[in-house]
């Protein structure tokens, strides 16, 4: 019976890391693309990307949180306005934090994107 290590068969493509963390910046563009791209990306190559797997569940957690906080923060308006600050937090956050962890992920490091729930 022979065991194969699949880790030594996976490849290292610290550019298609970075591509799928800044592919979540589309939202910004199309509305959606921001949650479905990296989303394809993942899945198509959690197998074969040494990382892809690590970067591509905190991504969707990424993004299926900050679609919780925009869905929360519209009744939240109501409240003295407190749904303005939720929108311009998940606005600016919802920027910065993919451009600086597809840097993170162009030199090899792990992504951090902090306030995320975890859902996968």
């Amino acid at each position: 019976m022979e065991i194969i290590n699949q880790k030594s068969s996976l490849r290292t493509d610290n550019q298609l890391l970075a591509l799928t963390h800044t592919a979540q910046l589309l939202t910004y563009i199309t509305g959606f693309g921001g949650l479905i791209v990296p989303l394809v990306i993942w899945l198509s190559s959690k197998d074969t990307v040494h990382g892809m797997d690590e970067h591509g569940k905190s991504i969707i957690n990424f993004q299926l949180t900050m679609i919780l906080l925009f869905v929360i923060s519209i009744p939240a308006i109501l409240l003295l306005g407190l749904g303005l600050l939720g929108f311009i937090y998940v606005g600016v956050i919802g920027f910065i934090l993919p451009i600086v962890n597809a840097v993170r992920a162009a030199n090899g490091e792990s992504p951090s994107y902090f306030s995320t729930i975890r859902f996968i």
